[in-house]
């Protein structure tokens, strides 16, 4: 059962990201957490607090989805990991990235810009160790997040994000 904090951080998350994070009165945000205003402002004091949330949630929520029960063969994880990346973009979000999304919308805040490297660096680190490719963090998380950001253009590029994976097992890929 999930703590008062986790189920209102699980629906600040899906208010922001149905409706942006410009968008959603603290009406909204109390109404898509489930509880009074006097209880959301006691466990997120500002708005700032409910998107830092609503954010953590997020990122604990995408970590389980690609790297919970990842096959050990690193070919085999590197397949996984980019469809599971595809799956998220199908029924999560096929419109980018939430933590894009709110350093776009507050680009001057310092909390944010963490939030948003520290994500990103651990889907990399995480990548790289399950896939047998430390070393090449970089090159995988462009690989990743270049799925997601063309992902609205595009549509599904998942064979194109794994041609593209597999070319880091290349000689040349590795250079």
């Amino acid at each position: 059962m999930m703590d008062t904090r986790t189920r209102i951080a699980a629906g600040l998350e899906r208010a922001f990201a149905a409706g942006g994070f410009a968008d959603p009165s603290v009406e909204d945000l109390r109404d898509a957490a489930g509880v009074s205003l006097r209880t959301l402002y006691k466990y997120m004091p500002s708005r700032a607090d409910m998107v830092l949330a609503a954010l953590e949630s997020r990122h604990a929520r995408y970590l389980a989805h690609l790297f919970d029960g990842l096959p050990e063969a690193p070919e085999a994880a590197l397949e996984t990991l980019i469809d599971r990346v595809g799956d998220w973009m199908r029924t999560e979000t096929a419109h980018g990235c939430l933590f894009h999304g709110a350093v776009a919308a507050d680009p001057g805040s310092s909390p944010l810009r963490e939030m948003l490297r520290r994500h990103k660096e651990e889907v990399a680190q995480r990548a790289a160790v399950a896939t047998g490719l430390a070393g090449q963090e970089t090159e995988l998380l462009i690989i990743l997040e270049g799925l997601t950001q063309t992902w609205s253009l595009q549509g599904d590029a998942v064979r194109g994000a794994k041609r593209l994976g597999h070319s880091l097992r290349t000689p040349e890929g590795s250079a």
